[in-house]
């Protein structure tokens, strides 16, 4: 696994998808894509942390009937959230009896989960994997910043956590979209402090990867109709061209980032756009994955990022460690 560069021999597929977002994430540009809103920030709920709960597990339930596959089928749950020991997705994954892999990336996530996915189904251990992961706005306020009463005034370069969720479910059969490849991310810490500025702090690592999986398969941009990152926002995208031309590699033609796509920032006051493990996972199931499947594009890298700080480390003066998972996935004219 040469620059830890990963190459699945059996190509596994992806069977189904879904997304699901809260109303502010609705009444943005992609508010279109998602297979439902869900107007009730509690998801009928008591609390946050149960209301995200219940988004992921409505989430992985509805790839399930998207696949009309029972979750009997499904051999693993691999998922992760934001908030302490996810607690969310080890709550969504209770009562299920299917074996269960709790991951943290941060906003790195979903390509975190997949990738184990894939390794998982190309591998030969099971047949079916669901990939799932979530992020609700008021969760991640109450956990990295200020309880929501406080009315903390926030920052020109801070993001908006996006209450979304996202649910693949990968299968050794033949289908499309598929998995080619990926490669595992390194820990990447330039010195970023401030907790309000993760673009900054996660550009970085999103260059790191990207120019290892690029260089290590022999591949340029123009290879790929989208080479995606999340969530870098508007702050962390134009970063990371600058990072990547500075090593002979120009992806600007083909570079989109989910958390600078989420929002309309001038209406939606979301100031360097969203951010959360649920952004990039509900952009990638709703936009990207259907285009994949429907032959509008052929080849993407999926290449989510994550600031694994936390309240503590903030609190103690620590710098800001980030990481890049990245997933290449081929549709159905590749």
């Amino acid at each position: 696994m040469e620059n830890s560069i990963i190459v699945f021999r059996n190509r596994p597929s992806i069977r189904s998808y879904a997304a699901i977002a809260g109303k502010k994430e609705s009444e943005g540009k992609m508010g279109q894509y998602f297979d439902k809103i869900e107007e009730d920030a509690f998801f009928g709920q008591k609390n946050w942390e149960q209301a995200e709960s219940e988004m992921q597990s409505q989430t992985l339930n509805l790839a399930l009937e998207k696949a009309g596959m029972p979750l009997k089928e499904i051999d693993c749950i691999t998922a992760g959230d934001l908030i302490n020991q996810c607690t969310v997705s080890t709550f969504a994954a209770r009562g299920t009896d299917v074996p269960f892999l709790g991951m943290y990336g941060a906003c790195s996530t979903m390509a975190e989960t997949l990738l184990t996915a894939g390794i998982l189904t190309d591998g030969g251990y099971c047949q079916n994997v669901a990939a799932v992961t979530s992020s609700h706005f008021s969760t991640a306020e109450r956990q990295f910043r200020f309880p929501l009463s406080y009315g903390g005034q926030r920052t020109p370069t801070a993001q908006w956590t996006c209450t979304a969720s996202g649910a693949v479910v990968v299968s050794a059969e033949t289908n499309s979209p598929r998995l080619e490849g990926g490669c595992i991310g390194r820990i990447c810490d330039l010195g970023v402090k401030d907790a309000t500025n993760m673009g900054a702090a996660m550009s970085p690592a999103a260059a790191d990867t990207i120019y290892r999986y690029l260089t290590g398969t022999h591949t340029t941009p123009e290879h790929y109709d989208a080479i995606i990152t999340g969530d870098l926002g508007n702050i962390g995208s134009p970063l990371l061209i600058e990072l990547l031309l500075k090593q002979g590699i120009n992806i600007s033609a083909v570079h989109r980032d989910c958390g600078a796509m989420m929002f309309d920032e001038e209406q939606q006051d979301t100031h360097a756009g969203g951010s959360g493990c649920g952004c990039s996972a509900s952009i990638l199931c709703a936009y990207f994955l259907p285009k994949l499947k429907d032959g509008t594009m052929k080849r993407v890298l999926f290449c989510a990022t994550g600031a694994l700080l936390s309240a503590m480390s903030s609190q103690q003066g620590e710098t800001i460690p980030a990481i890049c998972h990245l997933v290449e996935i081929s549709g159905s004219m590749a």
